[in-house]
Protein backbone atom coordinates (compact mmCIF):
# COMPACT_ATOMS: atom_id res chain seq x y z
CA UNK A 1 0.00 0.00 0.00
CA UNK A 2 1.44 3.22 -1.01
CA UNK A 3 0.27 5.37 2.16
CA UNK A 4 0.52 9.09 -0.31
CA UNK A 5 -2.23 7.79 -2.87
CA UNK A 6 -4.63 6.51 0.19
CA UNK A 7 -4.45 9.82 2.12
CA UNK A 8 -6.05 12.31 1.53
CA UNK A 9 -4.75 15.67 2.08
CA UNK A 10 -8.23 17.34 3.49
CA UNK A 11 -8.00 14.56 6.50
CA UNK A 12 -4.87 16.59 7.59
CA UNK A 13 -6.43 19.52 8.11
CA UNK A 14 -7.52 20.55 12.04
CA UNK A 15 -4.70 17.88 12.82
CA UNK A 16 -1.38 17.19 13.63
CA UNK A 17 0.31 14.59 11.79
CA UNK A 18 3.60 12.77 11.54
CA UNK A 19 4.80 11.06 8.25
CA UNK A 20 7.89 8.89 9.28
CA UNK A 21 10.33 6.00 7.36
CA UNK A 22 13.05 5.58 5.54
CA UNK A 23 15.28 7.82 2.80
CA UNK A 24 13.85 7.63 -0.64
CA UNK A 25 10.50 6.82 0.29
CA UNK A 26 8.69 10.38 -0.32
CA UNK A 27 8.30 12.36 3.05
CA UNK A 28 9.21 15.79 1.65
CA UNK A 29 7.76 15.03 -2.02
CA UNK A 30 4.32 14.92 0.11
CA UNK A 31 5.22 17.18 2.62
CA UNK A 32 5.52 19.57 -0.51
CA UNK A 33 2.53 18.19 -1.81
CA UNK A 34 0.32 19.22 1.06
CA UNK A 35 2.09 23.14 1.08
CA UNK A 36 0.86 23.07 -2.65
CA UNK A 37 -2.61 22.16 -1.83
CA UNK A 38 -3.33 24.36 1.19
CA UNK A 39 -1.93 27.12 -1.53
CA UNK A 40 -3.66 25.90 -5.23
CA UNK A 41 -6.22 24.09 -3.62
CA UNK A 42 -7.42 25.66 -0.33
CA UNK A 43 -6.11 29.12 -1.23
CA UNK A 44 -4.61 29.32 2.24
CA UNK A 45 -2.70 32.91 2.70
CA UNK A 46 0.59 32.09 2.70
CA UNK A 47 1.32 34.10 5.87
CA UNK A 48 -0.68 31.57 7.44
CA UNK A 49 2.05 28.73 6.22
CA UNK A 50 5.20 28.33 8.15
CA UNK A 51 7.62 26.29 6.72
CA UNK A 52 10.51 25.25 9.70
CA UNK A 53 13.67 23.98 6.87
CA UNK A 54 15.48 21.54 8.96
CA UNK A 55 16.58 19.22 5.60
CA UNK A 56 20.14 18.82 4.20
CA UNK A 57 20.21 19.88 0.85
CA UNK A 58 19.72 16.66 -1.82
CA UNK A 59 22.37 14.40 -2.09
CA UNK A 60 22.44 11.06 -4.09
CA UNK A 61 24.58 8.62 -2.45
CA UNK A 62 25.03 4.89 -3.84
CA UNK A 63 21.31 5.84 -6.37
CA UNK A 64 19.91 6.88 -3.49
CA UNK A 65 18.03 10.55 -2.77
CA UNK A 66 19.09 11.67 0.64
CA UNK A 67 17.45 15.18 2.13
CA UNK A 68 15.96 17.69 -0.35
CA UNK A 69 14.27 20.65 0.48
CA UNK A 70 10.43 21.78 0.55
CA UNK A 71 11.55 24.32 -1.87
CA UNK A 72 12.84 21.83 -4.13
CA UNK A 73 9.62 19.81 -4.83
CA UNK A 74 7.69 23.31 -4.91
CA UNK A 75 9.04 26.28 -5.37
CA UNK A 76 6.13 28.33 -4.57
CA UNK A 77 6.44 27.27 -0.86
CA UNK A 78 8.90 30.05 -0.61
CA UNK A 79 5.74 32.23 -0.94
CA UNK A 80 4.71 31.51 2.98
CA UNK A 81 7.03 32.15 6.11
CA UNK A 82 10.01 30.33 5.77
CA UNK A 83 12.09 29.95 8.47
CA UNK A 84 15.83 28.81 7.81
CA UNK A 85 18.78 30.04 7.91
CA UNK A 86 21.28 31.33 5.42
CA UNK A 87 23.32 28.14 6.12
CA UNK A 88 23.32 24.62 5.67
CA UNK A 89 21.66 21.84 7.83
CA UNK A 90 24.82 19.53 7.85
CA UNK A 91 23.90 15.77 7.35
CA UNK A 92 25.50 14.55 10.41
CA UNK A 93 26.03 10.73 9.70
CA UNK A 94 27.57 11.41 5.98
CA UNK A 95 29.73 14.64 6.81
CA UNK A 96 31.39 12.88 9.67
CA UNK A 97 34.81 11.06 9.43
CA UNK A 98 34.49 10.22 13.29
CA UNK A 99 32.46 10.54 16.61
CA UNK A 100 33.92 14.18 17.34
CA UNK A 101 32.89 15.62 14.33
CA UNK A 102 29.77 13.68 14.44
CA UNK A 103 29.17 15.63 17.82
CA UNK A 104 29.80 18.86 16.25
CA UNK A 105 27.78 18.50 13.71
CA UNK A 106 24.36 17.80 15.84
CA UNK A 107 25.53 20.50 18.01
CA UNK A 108 25.84 22.99 14.70
CA UNK A 109 22.33 21.67 13.54
CA UNK A 110 20.62 21.65 16.87
CA UNK A 111 21.72 25.80 16.83
CA UNK A 112 20.14 26.44 14.00
CA UNK A 113 17.08 24.67 14.22
CA UNK A 114 16.24 25.27 17.97
CA UNK A 115 16.47 29.17 17.02
CA UNK A 116 13.92 28.25 14.04
CA UNK A 117 11.51 26.69 16.53
CA UNK A 118 11.80 29.49 18.69
CA UNK A 119 11.12 31.69 15.94
CA UNK A 120 8.15 30.27 15.18
CA UNK A 121 6.92 30.18 19.30
CA UNK A 122 6.81 33.61 19.23
CA UNK A 123 4.64 34.11 16.07
CA UNK A 124 2.92 30.96 15.33
CA UNK A 125 0.81 30.81 12.44
CA UNK A 126 -2.17 28.17 12.00
CA UNK A 127 -0.31 25.36 9.98
CA UNK A 128 2.97 24.57 10.54
CA UNK A 129 5.12 22.35 8.25
CA UNK A 130 8.56 20.98 9.43
CA UNK A 131 10.92 19.15 6.87
CA UNK A 132 13.14 16.32 8.47
CA UNK A 133 12.00 16.21 12.29
CA UNK A 134 14.73 13.89 13.31
CA UNK A 135 17.71 16.72 12.67
CA UNK A 136 16.73 18.85 15.62
CA UNK A 137 15.76 15.22 17.42
CA UNK A 138 19.14 14.69 17.94
CA UNK A 139 20.04 16.95 20.22
CA UNK A 140 16.55 18.84 20.92
CA UNK A 141 13.93 17.90 23.58
CA UNK A 142 10.94 15.70 22.26
CA UNK A 143 8.53 17.54 24.87
CA UNK A 144 9.46 21.19 23.91
CA UNK A 145 9.23 19.86 20.08
CA UNK A 146 5.47 18.81 21.21
CA UNK A 147 5.28 22.43 22.48
CA UNK A 148 5.62 24.48 19.57
CA UNK A 149 3.56 21.79 17.11
CA UNK A 150 0.72 22.69 19.80
CA UNK A 151 0.80 25.89 19.11
CA UNK A 152 -0.52 25.33 15.37
CA UNK A 153 -3.90 24.41 14.17
CA UNK A 154 -2.84 22.00 11.65
CA UNK A 155 0.58 20.29 11.52
CA UNK A 156 2.38 18.27 8.95
CA UNK A 157 6.10 17.40 10.02
CA UNK A 158 8.16 14.04 8.07
CA UNK A 159 11.07 12.41 9.63
CA UNK A 160 13.51 9.61 8.95
CA UNK A 161 13.07 6.40 10.73
CA UNK A 162 15.52 3.77 9.35
CA UNK A 163 18.59 1.93 9.19
CA UNK A 164 20.19 2.96 6.03
CA UNK A 165 21.86 5.95 7.76
CA UNK A 166 23.41 3.90 10.90
CA UNK A 167 27.53 3.70 10.90
CA UNK A 168 29.51 2.61 13.33
CA UNK A 169 30.18 6.09 14.31
CA UNK A 170 26.57 6.49 14.93
CA UNK A 171 25.07 4.20 16.98
CA UNK A 172 24.30 5.69 19.75
CA UNK A 173 22.96 8.33 17.53
CA UNK A 174 20.46 6.07 16.01
CA UNK A 175 19.48 4.82 18.87
CA UNK A 176 18.60 8.43 20.46
CA UNK A 177 16.75 9.26 17.06
CA UNK A 178 14.54 6.42 16.96
CA UNK A 179 13.78 6.61 20.70
CA UNK A 180 12.51 10.31 20.11
CA UNK A 181 10.25 9.48 16.69
CA UNK A 182 8.58 6.47 18.55
CA UNK A 183 8.27 9.03 21.41
CA UNK A 184 6.37 11.48 18.77
CA UNK A 185 4.77 8.40 16.86
CA UNK A 186 2.84 8.00 20.25
CA UNK A 187 1.92 11.24 21.06
CA UNK A 188 1.01 13.55 17.80
CA UNK A 189 -2.26 12.83 16.95
CA UNK A 190 -1.77 10.94 13.95
CA UNK A 191 1.04 9.50 12.19
CA UNK A 192 1.95 7.35 9.00
CA UNK A 193 4.99 5.10 8.26
CA UNK A 194 6.16 5.69 4.45
CA UNK A 195 7.11 3.10 2.73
Amino acid sequence: MNIFKDLDYINIIGHHFLVYGETNTGKTQFTANFVKYLLESKNINPKEITILEFGPNFKLINDIKIGGRIQDYYSKSLLCVNINNKTEIIPPRLNATNKRELFEHICYNYKKTSNMLAIYSKNPTPYLIINDISIYLHLGSKYELLKVIGKSNTFLGNSYYGKSLKSTISKLLSLIEKNKIEFLIKNIEFSVLSR
